[in-house]
């Protein structure tokens, strides 16, 4: 079997219970608190005035829920609604996600120039799930032309912080030299760091690597796996 991965672009929700900066004291946190032992009915109380309210957390918060069905009927258009309010005060969680909706054409009219406009939004600043995102539309030339070289570099950027999905096609990529010149030392590496955290397909993608290395490439590649840590952006 050939080096690869299926292109997906996954809708990957960020907890309400995340999110801390910036946000109102004491209603917000007791939402938060109610999320988190599965009360929707008062956290979706309590979180919507303050969405109302214009409170951008708030807005990410209801928007989710309303993704995932808690304590509402599951709605893909209200979640883009109230995301798309968050996302236009800068929350970048908000942002990444409404850019999925229009990705996959969720609640909203698919729009692939749109996706990356959001996309591009929320990964200039530091969200690693859309830094990914833009990695894949530069890979396959959606919405924009094909730039393999372009992509690396988000992966790369979504992969120093730990984005597991971009430390495994960054592995690929070195594998394969899209994008980045050829180079194995660089392909273990990163698949090595992509598969020490769960991904299955890292593992088997790595084994196929070494077999065009030396013993001592191996080594230093196994060194550079085990001492990488994350760098967040933000």
């Amino acid at each position: 079997m050939p080096i690869v991965r299926i292109l997906l672009v996954l809708l990957a929700l960020a907890s309400p219970l995340s999110m801390a900066g910036g946000v109102v004291a004491g209603p917000f946190e007791d939402a938060q608190a109610a999320h988190g032992r599965s009360d929707y009915a008062t956290a979706l109380r309590l979180w919507r005035p303050l969405a109302d309210q214009g409170n951008a957390e708030a807005q990410y918060a209801l928007g989710f829920m309303y993704a995932r069905g808690q304590g509402v009927k599951q709605n893909n258009a209200e979640a883009a609604k109230w995301w798309r309010r968050a996302a236009d005060q800068g929350n970048t969680f908000a942002q990444y996600n409404l850019g999925a909706l229009y990705d996959n054409g969720e609640g909203v009219r698919q729009n692939k120039a749109e996706a990356l406009k959001r996309y591009h939004l929320a990964a200039e600043r530091g969200n690693d799930g859309a830094q990914f995102s833009v990695g894949l539309l530069y890979f396959a030339g959606v919405a924009l032309p094909e730039n393999r070289v372009e992509a690396a570099k988000w992966w790369r950027r979504a992969a120093d912080q730990g984005h597991i999905g971009a430390q495994a096609y960054l592995g690929l990529s070195y594998a394969t030299g899209l994008g980045v010149p050829q180079d194995n030392i660089h392909a273990y590496t990163w698949l090595s760091v992509a598969a020490a955290r769960g991904d299955q397909d890292a593992v088997s993608n790595r084994n196929r690597v070494a077999r065009q290395m030396t013993p001592e490439q191996i080594a230093e590649a196994q060194k550079l796996a085990s001492e990488w840590k994350p760098k967040l952006e933000r």
